[in-house]
């Protein structure tokens, strides 16, 4: 296979459209001349097609040529940031085993004292003789939450 046949990304397009540019901008095109062949290079799937775009423009560079010492480099390349990528997840996994009360901030009261204020108001309704008691242990559950978060989730 011939390598003017191998397909292009997106980084050749973009060096192929700055170089169209920059000879509009020397006056070597013209503004429709311009808007065609950038078009042109946005549809070009190959190094052939790309060529084809700049090929009466002066300067214009072959096809690049592509190296497999190059792939084997970025190849290395993306391996180590995926690499990085799962000891970085890894991490973070152990991190939230090891202090699961980090990951979920508890803001309200404890769910003890809902249930409190509820046997309380039940026992103002029905005139159970033990809210006094009820009331007395719903508000130290109160206290206690508050300066339990007051001190616990400094940050």
């Amino acid at each position: 296979m011939d390598r003017n046949d191998l397909r292009i990304g997106d980084a050749e397009r973009e060096q192929t459209m700055a170089a169209l540019r920059e000879h509009f901008a020397q006056g070597r095109l013209t503004h429709e001349e311009l808007d065609e062949r950038l078009d042109r290079t946005l549809a070009a799937k190959t190094g052939r097609d790309l060529a084809q775009v700049t090929a009466d423009l002066p300067g214009s560079e072959p096809t690049p040529r592509y190296d497999m010492d190059d792939w084997r480099e970025s190849m290395k390349a993306h391996r180590r940031q995926m690499r990085t990528m799962h000891h970085d997840y890894r991490d973070m996994r152990h991190q939230w085993q090891r202090h699961p009360g980090r990951r979920h901030h508890h803001r309200g009261p404890h769910p003890f004292v809902g249930v409190l204020f509820v046997l309380m108001v039940l026992g103002l309704i029905f005139g159970f003789g033990f809210f006094k008691v009820l009331f007395a242990l719903w508000l130290g559950a109160m206290i206690f939450s508050m300066v339990h978060r007051r001190f616990h989730y400094r940050g």
